[in-house]
């Protein structure tokens, strides 16, 4: 049997790939551990300054393999949550390339990525309320974040595939491309974004997520608690001195 998670590396690039087409790439407890397995290195690699998830054959995920749920499968195996990424995903930007369907917990894990880049007959949804079911992966807490309040609910309370189209006017996804070009358009930006310096990007997310939490009051203190360290590295003098000398930096991630 084919491994149920692909990893590889590419210019820098992180790429996992959801590898269970003859399940439109549904969720299970091998999954689960793949992404999550494959995400910790990543995240560890100095060589690697971005993560792109995507799924096999023209599907991104059609969410929780429901046979594996009735065996007894845990699909929040490998410490990460669901599809090991949702509830704790990588410091490192992540950027979801999607394919055909990302329904359910599929949509959910494209919702813990911080960019989506998605083909125009990508089709999204949190269907979970048609099956008895709630969309206890984060869709319910990220979707109103992401996109406007009535939307949200629209899509939640009425568990109707959504066209990436519609997604795309609301915002939700970064680059709407042509259909079979999602992990190529993925990689494109997943270049531009990691041509910069990785501790100023690692900090750059932490703020973006976190901030969303924090009392006004105190925004600026707990900014500079993560930004300080970044204006004190190596990589901020060469990227001074870069610029100065007219040159591309060469980080170091120190």
């Amino acid at each position: 049997m084919a491994d149920a998670v692909l990893a590889e590396v590419a210019d820098g690039t992180g790429i996992i790939t959801i590898n269970r087409p003859e399940a439109r790439n549904a969720v299970n407890e091998a999954v689960a551990r793949g992404v999550a397995a494959a995400i910790d290195e990543f995240d560890s690699r100095r060589d690697i300054a971005v993560l792109i998830l995507t799924g096999a054959a023209g599907t991104f995920s059609a969410g929780m393999d429901l046979k594996g749920f009735l065996a007894g499968e845990n699909s929040l195996a490998g410490g990460r949550g669901f599809g090991g990424i949702t509830h704790r995903p990588p410091a490192k930007p992540v950027i979801a390339a999607v394919e055909g369907y990302a329904l359910a917990g599929g949509f959910e894990i494209a919702l813990a990525c911080d960019l989506i880049v998605a083909s125009e007959t990508a089709t999204f949804g949190l269907p979970e309320v048609t099956r008895g079911l709630v969309a206890g992966a984060g869709g319910l807490i990220r979707l109103p974040h992401r996109v406007p309040y009535h939307l949200a609910m629209e899509i939640a309370l009425t568990g109707s595939r959504v066209p990436a189209e519609r997604l795309h006017a609301a915002g939700l996804i970064s680059r709407l491309v042509a259909p079979g070009e999602a992990l190529e358009q993925a990689r494109a930006l997943a270049g531009d974004i990691g041509r910069n310096a990785p501790l100023a990007l690692a900090a750059t997310k932490r703020i973006v997520v976190e901030s969303a939490d924090w009392p006004q009051a105190e925004a600026f203190d707990r900014q500079n608690e993560i930004a300080g360290a970044v204006f004190t590295s190596a990589d901020a003098m060469e990227g001074a001195a870069a610029f100065a000398e007219k040159r591309a930096p060469v980080w170091r991630g120190k």
